[in-house]
């Protein structure tokens, strides 16, 4: 008597290469006609806010190349009227606005390097767990997140340091943020592994020659964010240099800024016909110095967008 056998396939007899293949390719999920709503609800959400987040910038643009009279008469949308360049010579004509560009320049590049340096000081030592006293630090940060000595016991500091008029009024007093240590500290934890140290001690290496050789280069993507964080703090700083300078050789592009839109508005004395025009061309100054203001963070932030994502979810989620 034989007795039927069911045949099944033979996996042993499959090739390695196609079960590679079968192994790398995709789970197709079903769609549904829900998910396709979904989907498009999402698109017009995003589109939405891109419009809400694009339309005025491009309007920004279009006004700071426009004529005085159409800037004053809201006749720009998103295309310049008359166009003109009259806006940024009014802007740039002044000798103020150079001196102001290249004070943020020296703030911006002094206190990031400053500021990367102090965090990266704190924050290393606190995601090693063999540190004593690690808690109690940690929760140091954590409590000047929450509170601050206030605005006049941080200027009576200040001005006790005699950093009063100086250039390190700027980049001293706010140097280190509890966020950005935080980030770094979680990344370290996360993304630098225990053997990497242990092989390193076996080496005879330092921990400060860890942290140079092994932690830093590893960390780019980390440093790149936080030098951006840090960096557009010190170009947007504007309160600052209103409490702690008194010279104008030491202001900022921000307060130079404030400065000239204040003295444009400032028409007492003229003629009406004269004052009108002084009033056309400080509306037209306005967009220009925005522009003027804003371009140099643009241009920095491209090359820096793509270490964004990376290192902060890494620091974020991981830890």
């Amino acid at each position: 008597m034989t007795f039927a056998t069911a045949t099944r396939p033979d996996f042993a007899a499959e090739p390695e290469s196609e079960r590679r293949k079968a192994r790398r390719r995709p789970i197709q999920m079903r769609d549904t006609g829900f998910d396709r709503v979904f989907m498009v609800g999402v698109y017009l959400l995003l589109t939405t806010f891109l419009l809400i987040v694009l339309v005025p910038l491009i309007n920004i643009v279009a006004s700071s190349f426009s004529s005085p009279a159409a800037v004053s008469g809201g006749r720009v949308f998103l295309r310049p009227v008359d166009f003109t360049f009259n806006g940024y010579r009014a802007v740039l004509s002044n000798s103020a606005i150079l001196t102001g560009f290249g004070n943020s320049l020296f703030y911006v590049v002094v206190g990031t390097l400053i500021s990367l340096a102090l965090t990266v000081m704190i924050a290393y030592p606190l995601s090693r767990s063999d540190l004593v006293g690690r808690r109690a630090l940690i929760g140091g940060v954590l409590f000047t997140m929450l509170f601050s000595g206030g605005l006049i016991p941080t200027y009576m500091v200040v001005r006790s340091l005699g950093m009063l008029d100086t250039r390190w009024a700027m980049t001293i007093p706010a140097a280190l943020g509890a966020w950005q240590v935080l980030i770094a500290m979680t990344y370290f934890r996360s993304s630098i592994p225990g053997e990497l140290y242990e092989a390193a001690q076996l080496d005879g290496a330092s921990d400060l020659r860890f942290l140079w050789s092994v932690v830093l280069p590893l960390s780019k993507p980390l440093l790149a964010v936080i030098a951006l964080m840090y960096g557009i703090g010190q170009w947007n700083q504007y309160f600052s240099a209103l409490i702690y300078l008194r010279s104008e050789d030491l202001y900022p592009l921000q307060l130079v800024l404030r400065n000239i839109l204040i003295l444009n508005n400032n028409s007492g004395g003229m003629d009406l016909a004269n004052q009108l025009q002084r009033e056309q061309l400080a509306d037209l100054m306005k967009f220009s110095l925005i522009v003027v203001s804003t371009v140099p963070v643009m241009l920095v932030y491209p090359f820096v967008a793509r270490h964004f994502t990376k290192g902060v979810m890494i620091g974020s989620v991981k830890g």
